[in-house]
């Protein structure tokens, strides 16, 4: 057995954020240590005293982890200790194959109190805290081609949320799954695997182990995935990949809920839109230089029909986060 720690720093003492916070530094824990929830014996749970609207406990049953014993704990209050820190000692069942646990510390949480360090003894520089860029909007307004040139100058990571839906709709078209067939569709949930690699800088969309970038960009898979990310539980599995990401390392991540439903406490939120004339000449210019063959008003007719089922889907519908910031592109270059 082995024994992993982890801390991670909240925002606010409200029920969302504790909780959040909590999936966040577990499935980063996960991720990083490649485990499951079967592997865990026990977890522990220890709040500054500050944290006080709910057991993080319940974080954890949320995500499924119903085997392992959950025990919650409030520190004792020490002068010049951190504040609004929640901390994890989780123990996992381990084997010769296991390698050394790799210990997490989120959204700046520093390893050790103050009052456990010798005073004599320098202390560690604290890591850079991470952030976090969410950009929402409509087709064609320009998400994630300034995104990937603000995650190139920022030297952060980007996440195309798109494409990993994209990669679902490809999954369905291979499969010849009809896209109203939705107990179908769940069910692949199941057995479906969809990854992101960073290779050379640039991300990779992983379908079942093969590598589908060069698939996912024509307008049928775009159409199909418009299909598919408006089923509640297709969101749901890619969303939990999403945050595990972004509780991993600072990230841009553009989409149609990060804002409002994937990441909440975003450091910066942007809600990009533009004229439908002008995101349907985009798409148009796009797809002829890919050597798509298609019209212009065709185009125009799919955006409109996608931004009325992105704005009235059941599931995280598209709509502008209360603190983020409007930027229209319709008269803008790149």
């Amino acid at each position: 057995m082995i024994a992993i720690r982890g801390a991670i720093f909240i925002d606010y003492n409200t029920r969302e954020d504790i909780l959040d916070k909590t999936k966040q530094l577990i499935t980063g824990i996960m991720a990083a240590n490649n485990i499951v929830n079967d592997d865990m014996v026990s977890i522990l749970f220890s709040a500054t005293t500050d944290i006080t609207k709910v057991y993080p406990a319940i974080g954890a049953r949320e995500l499924g982890i119903i085997h392992a014993g959950l025990f919650c704990t409030q520190e004792m209050h020490v002068e010049d200790s951190s504040k609004m820190c929640l901390r994890i000692l989780m123990h996992v069942e381990s084997d010769e194959k296991q390698r050394s646990a790799k210990h997490i510390y989120l959204n700046g949480a520093q390893t050790l109190r103050p009052d456990l360090v010798n005073s004599d003894v320098p202390k560690s520089p604290q890591k850079e805290k991470i952030f976090s860029i969410a950009i929402d909007g409509p087709a064609g307004a320009g998400k994630s081609t300034i995104a990937k040139k603000v995650a190139k100058k920022l030297d952060i990571t980007y996440i195309d949320t798109g494409a990993m839906y994209r990669a679902m709709g490809l999954y369905c078209m291979n499969n010849n799954i009809l896209l109203d067939h939705r107990s179908t569709i769940i069910e692949c949930l199941n057995h479906i695997d969809i990854t992101i690699r960073h290779i050379d800088d640039e991300q990779h969309v992983f379908l079942d182990g093969m590598d589908v970038n060069h698939l996912i960009r024509s307008h049928e898979v775009s159409e199909s995935a418009s299909r598919v990310s408006s089923i509640k539980e297709v969101r749901e599995k890619l969303v939990e990949l999403q945050r595990g990401i972004a509780s991993r390392e600072s990230v841009i991540m553009d989409g149609r809920d990060i804002g409002t439903h994937v990441l909440v406490h975003a450091t910066l939120k942007i809600f990009l839109v533009a004229g439908v004339e002008v995101r349907a000449l985009r798409r148009y210019t796009e797809s002829l230089e890919k050597g798509h063959d298609t019209s212009l008003e065709t185009i125009k007719q799919d955006i409109i029909d996608r931004d009325y089922r992105d704005m009235n889907r059941e599931a995280s519908p598209l709509e502008r986060a209360s603190d983020a910031v409007l930027v229209d592109t319709t008269k803008m270059t790149i």
